[in-house]
């Protein structure tokens, strides 16, 4: 005979699985977003301190110390989120980033300063401000939200988050290639 609470049990089982796998995805994809992002602000270091005061939200005395500051921020809390140690704090401070990058951008479009760079780290294609990017930003810090469950996911699920995560990445890097192209001088004139 079947007890009536076993469905329930089995039910909450497939459903914390479900919330640390989703986690795990979002770590590791957002954790190779910002390795990727860090290192092309690292490679292009001279032009950072420009592009972080183009969006005139911070001191002038500030700019040199976060245009420092940033890459070595998103390099280390990428390989933080990959290395699955301490997940909770580490998705919830990039999460918190991710939040603040959506608001610089928004503050700045709604100043119509839509024609900056927005600093994403992809110097090979340049990136104006746009709507689309401050969603991105949310939505991959909403996408963080089930790491902090701090929930456990068994051995064999750690290689499919893994796996989901670069898939994550690859979305993300394809969604900033379409937004830079939408945005860019050849993107076909608009009729309105």
């Amino acid at each position: 005979m079947i007890a009536l609470g076993a469905p329930d049990a089995a039910s909450a089982a497939i459903g914390l699985m479900a919330v640390a796998l989703t986690g795990r995805i979002a770590t590791v994809g957002v954790g190779l977003v910002f390795l990727t992002a860090a290192a092309g602000k690292l490679r292009h270091r001279v032009l950072l301190p420009g592009v972080i005061a183009n969006y005139r939200l911070l001191p002038p005395a500030l700019v040199a110390p976060v245009a420092s500051a940033l890459p070595v921020a998103e390099l280390v809390l990428g390989a933080w989120l990959l290395s699955g140690l301490m997940t909770p704090p580490a998705a919830a401070l990039a999460a918190l980033l991710l939040g603040i990058f959506a608001w610089a951008m928004a503050v700045n479009l709604r100043r119509g300063r839509g024609h900056i760079d927005c600093g994403c780290g992809h110097a090979a294609l340049r990136q104006p401000l746009a709507w689309p990017l401050v969603m991105r930003n949310v939505v991959l810090a909403a996408l963080l939200l089930p790491a902090l469950a701090m929930a456990p996911l068994p051995g064999q699920a750690w290689l499919l988050g893994a796996a989901g995560g670069i898939v994550l990445f690859l979305l993300v890097q394809l969604f900033n290639a379409i937004v830079a192209l939408a945005g860019s001088p050849l993107a076909p004139a608009r009729k309105g």
